[in-house]
C-alpha cells in the first residue's frame, strides 16, 4: 500500500486514481448491452433462451423456479446457515420497520383538505449475482425493505449455473426474505426482461441489486423505463484511526473490502505513523491465511493507501471529500466525531463495529452509494420502494379566495387556458 504524509497535495494525487476507477463508460459494453436489451424487448423469452445459452452455457426451456425447487434448495442448505439468515433477517426487518412513513391529511379553513398518500410500489425486481459473487446477504438486504414497504410483488432474477440450477444459499435467503417469484436468468438480458416484461417474466416498476458491468450498464440504459436503485461502482472502505487503534483490526478490515475485487479501494487515514507501519505488518501476516490474497494484493497495490494526517479533523475533512461507501471511526470516543461525518454511505463506530457487521447482521442496509455518490445518494431503504401522491380538496369559497392570485400567476406565464379554468368556475 502507498504510504503518504498528507500535505494538501500528495494525498490528492493518491486519491485521484480511486476517483477515476468508475468514471469511464465502456462504449463497446454499452453497444453490446443495448443490442441485448433491444432483442429482449422484441423477442421476449426466445431472446432470453438465446442469451442464457450463449453467456451461461445452459439451455433452459423454463426460467421460473417452482415452489418445490425452492423448498428443496432450502432443505439442502446447512441448518446453521439458515438459522443465521433468519437472525440476520430479523435484525434487518427491525431496522427498516423504523423507516416506514405514514400517509397524512390536514384540514384548513373553508373546508380545505390536503395531504399525501404513501404506498409501496406494485412490483419490484431484484437482481442477484451468481457464480463467485453469489451473496445471500444481498437477497435479504434488497428484499426485506421492499416487504416492509408493502411492495405488491417481489421478482428475483439470478443466473443459472452450468447444470441449470441456482445457488441453494441464494434460494434459501429468498425464502427467508419472502420473495414471491424467482427466475433463473442473469446478465443484461435479465435486466431487460424486468424492464420490459416477457411472456414469463413480469414487467416491474423498479430494479435493484448489484451486478457486473453488463448488469450495471443495462440498469443505466433502462432507467426511465423503470426506476433503479443506483449505479454501483467497486466497493470501498475508509478507516480513520488514532493512536489508540488496534493495527490487527485495521489490517483485517482493510482487507475485508480488498478481497471483493481488484478494483476495490481500501484507505487508512491516521494520525500515527507507527499505527500505519504496524498495520502494514499485520496485513502481510494475516493475508497468508486468506483465500483471496491474490485479489487483496492487487487491490491494495492499485487502490490502497495509508495517509498520515496532522489531526483527526484533517482525516475527517479528507473523508468528507472522498464520501466513501463504508467509513470506520477507529478512534477513542467515536461518537464525539459522528456529527462531523457529512458524506458516507454507512458509518461504523469503534473497535467492535467492523464493516462485515453491517454487511451481514446488524440491520442497516449494506446496499450503499459508492464512488463519491454518498455526497447526494442514500443507502437502500424502505423509501426506495414507496411512491407518494398528494391530494387536494377545495370548496368554492376557498377557491374564490385564491382566484385572483392563480389567474394573475397563470397569465404572467402566458397560460390563458390555466387562467380560464379558474374563471369559468365563477
Amino acid at each position: 500500500m502507498k504510504r503518504i504524509i498528507a500535505d494538501g497535495v500528495n494525498e490528492q494525487e493518491a486519491l485521484r486514481a480511486m476517483r477515476a476507477r468508475s468514471s469511464e463508460i465502456d462504449i463497446s459494453v454499452t453497444k453490446t448491452v443495448q443490442t441485448v436489451i433491444d432483442d429482449v424487448r422484441e423477442s421476449g423469452d426466445e431472446a432470453l433462451k438465446k442469451y442464457t445459452s450463449k453467456f451461461d452455457g445452459v439451455n433452459l426451456q423454463s426460467f421460473e423456479l417452482t415452489k418445490e425447487d425452492i423448498d428443496k434448495a432450502y432443505n439442502e442448505v446447512p441448518k446453521a446457515v439458515v438459522e443465521s439468515l433468519e437472525r440476520a433477517a430479523a435484525n434487518i426487518k427491525d431496522f427498516h420497520e423504523r423507516q416506514k412513513q405514514q400517509s397524512w391529511l390536514t384540514t384548513k379553513n373553508d373546508g380545505v383538505l390536503m395531504g399525501q398518500r404513501v404506498r409501496g410500489l406494485h412490483r419490484v425486481g431484484i437482481y442477484v449475482p451468481g457464480g463467485r459473487a453469489a451473496y445471500p446477504s444481498s437477497v435479504l438486504m434488497n428484499a426485506i425493505p421492499a416487504k416492509v414497504a408493502d411492495v405488491g410483488e417481489i421478482i428475483m432474477v439470478t443466473p443459472p449455473s452450468k447444470d441449470g440450477k441456482v445457488n441453494p444459499n441464494i434460494l434459501a435467503a429468498a425464502k427467508v426474505a419472502g420473495v414471491d417469484k424467482i427466475f433463473a436468468v442473469g446478465g443484461a438480458q435479465a435486466v431487460a426482461a424486468l424492464a420490459f416484461g416477457t411472456e414469463t417474466v413480469p414487467k416491474v416498476d423498479k430494479i435493484v441489486g448489484p451486478g457486473n458491468i453488463y448488469v450495471a450498464t443495462a440498469k443505466r440504459l433502462c432507467y426511465g423505463v423503470v426506476d433503479i436503485d443506483m449505479i454501483a461502482g467497486p466497493s470501498e472502505i475508509l478507516v480513520i484511526a488514532d493512536e489508540t487503534a488496534e493495527p490487527k483490526f485495521l489490517a483485517a478490515d482493510l482487507m475485508s473490502q480488498a478481497e471483493h475485487d481488484p478494483m476495490a479501494c481500501s484507505i487508512l487515514l491516521t494520525t500515527s505513523r507507527e499505527i500505519a507501519e504496524k498495520t502494514v505488518t499485520e496485513i502481510e501476516e494475516q493475508k497468508k491465511a486468506l483465500s483471496k490474497r491474490n485479489i487483496i494484493d492487487e487491490s491494495l497495490e492499485r487502490f490502497g493507501a495509508m495517509i498520515v494526517c496532522e489531526s483527526i479533523e484533517d482525516c475527517i475533512k479528507i473523508a468528507n471529500d472522498i464520501a466513501p461507501e463504508h467509513l470506520e471511526l477507529m478512534v477513542d470516543e467515536p461518537m464525539k466525531y459522528l456529527g462531523q461525518i457529512d458524506n458516507a454511505g454507512s458509518v461504523f463506530l469503534g473497535k467492535y463495529a467492523p464493516e462485515p457487521l453491517g454487511d451481514y447482521f446488524a440491520g442497516p442496509n449494506h446496499v450503499l452509494p459508492t464512488s463519491g455518490t454518498a455526497r447526494f445518494f442514500s443507502p437502500l431503504s424502505v423509501d426506495s420502494f414507496i411512491k407518494k401522491s398528494s391530494f387536494i380538496y377545495y370548496t368554492k369559497e376557498a377557491l374564490s379566495k385564491g382566484r385572483d392570485d392563480i389567474i394573475t400567476l397563470a397569465e404572467s406565464e402566458g397560460l390563458t387556458a390555466h387562467a380560464n379554468s379558474i374563471k369559468v368556475r365563477f
